[in-house]
């Protein structure tokens, strides 16, 4: 349990969500979730070398 909510509740909730909006949906949202934070670790890695 953590923080007062059980693996069930949050299975639950996941199946409610993607009822909800459809895979698809959810597919297209963590893609560009992690093109989102790809840009934002290079554009950290860019900084880091740009430092003398």
């Amino acid at each position: 349990m953590i923080g007062g909510v059980s693996i069930w509740q949050l299975l639950i909730l996941l199946l409610v969500v993607g009822l909800i909006f459809g895979t698809k949906h959810l597919r297209n949202a963590g893609s560009d979730l992690g093109k989102a934070f790809k840009g934002f670790r290079d554009a950290v890695k860019d900084e880091d070398n740009r430092k003398p």
